[in-house]
């Protein structure tokens, strides 16, 4: 995928320094070239993405992606397939990666710290203000990507405070296979899925602990994607 987008990078790279000025450019402007970017670079690479459950996505802005987590194509897979603009929540050690950083400063991307639990609290404070007013996020709820294929870890309770301060809409993703463009070290063509799954909304969650719904979260992704896979609950 790299040798596909070299040529290609020194001029993403320079647009995508300027788009970084979120005081000149909005949102839809910047988000619609990272988009332009995502859709080129999948399209010149050995990648097929299946996409489901478009219409699962509520109307509203301001609501909250939560998926599984694979890797660095996970994020490519969100900008791929969702036309509003969005933005997202990324580790601090993705922003090392000079083009991710450029893409990062695009969105307006929140950088939590996973060692400081003050720090990431003050993000997720300030996720949800962003919330509040329209923004939608991508967060991963498992905190770190899984190493273990589509097996995923369990979800931290703390990701979703800013659904349930805002009352806004949760909706899981199940993302499969999102590891092999990356990380599976082969030049093989390969497909990854993406699976939009209906909303929690304020009203079906409001009497649960952030554990609760974490725990529902990361139970219906892992079954949506073992159904997906034809892996039967005995397996």
């Amino acid at each position: 995928m790299f040798i596909c987008w070299l040529p290609f990078v020194p001029f993403w790279y320079i647009k995508l320094r300027r788009l970084g000025n979120t005081q000149k450019y909005d949102a839809k402007t910047r988000y619609d070239y990272v988009r332009m970017i995502c859709k080129r670079a999948i399209q010149v690479s050995r990648v097929n993405v299946v996409c489901t459950g478009l219409e699962n996505i509520p109307k509203e802005p301001g609501y909250v992606f939560f998926p599984n987590h694979q890797g660095l194509f996970d994020s490519l897979l969100f900008i791929y397939t969702h036309e509003a603009p969005l933005s997202v929540v990324t580790k601090t050690e993705a922003r090392n990666i000079r083009l991710l950083r450029r893409v990062f400063d695009a969105l307006d991307a929140l950088t939590i710290n996973r060692d400081d639990v003050r720090e990431s609290m003050k993000v997720i404070i300030q996720m949800a203000e962003n919330v509040s007013k329209g923004t939608n996020y991508v967060i991963f709820p498992e905190g770190t990507r899984s190493r273990n294929g589509n097996n995923l870890l369990p979800f931290k309770g703390g990701s979703f405070k800013a659904s349930t301060k805002t009352k806004t809409p949760i909706v899981p993703v199940a993302i499969i296979d999102s590891y092999k463009p990356f990380d599976s070290n082969n030049i093989k063509k390969c497909t990854v899925q993406i699976h939009y799954m209906k909303p929690l909304y304020y009203e079906d969650y409001k009497d649960m602990k952030t554990t609760e719904i974490a725990e529902l979260v990361h139970d219906m992704i892992q079954e949506r994607i073992n159904t997906e896979l034809g892996i039967s609950k005995n397996s």
